[in-house]
């Protein structure tokens, strides 16, 4: 079992940048595949960007280039840098673990990134 919990979120302007952090606790979370994934109103959720326990990542095309995601596994903490941020970016972003053998997954509850002038 993993507990998942994201900061990080708010409102910014167009081309301004923001980091949203997930912390997880529960379980050895090296063993498990971390990702980052949205979901924008009236859409189904989609990935952003995935990292696996060695650190292999996985970007959409639409955030490649401006979207960075890494981890700490000394700190079980994923990071996504998010910047030239976009109004299409806004979304709530969740936090997803998935244990790279069992495939079980966890989410977290999310937060809410808002790309405005």
């Amino acid at each position: 079992q993993v507990q998942l919990v994201e900061s990080g979120g708010g409102l910014v302007q167009p081309g301004g940048s923001l980091r949203l952090s997930c912390a997880a606790s529960g379980s050895i979370f090296s063993i498990y595949d971390m990702g980052w994934y949205r979901q924008a109103p009236g859409k189904q959720r989609e990935l952003v960007a995935t990292i696996t326990g060695g650190g292999s990542t996985n970007y959409a095309d639409s955030v490649k280039g401006r979207f960075t995601i890494s981890r700490d596994n000394a700190l079980n903490t994923v990071l996504l840098q998010m910047n030239s941020l976009k109004p299409e970016d806004t979304a709530v972003y969740y936090c997803n673990a998935e244990h790279n053998v069992l495939h079980s997954k966890y989410w977290g509850q999310g937060t809410q990134v808002t790309v405005s002038s």
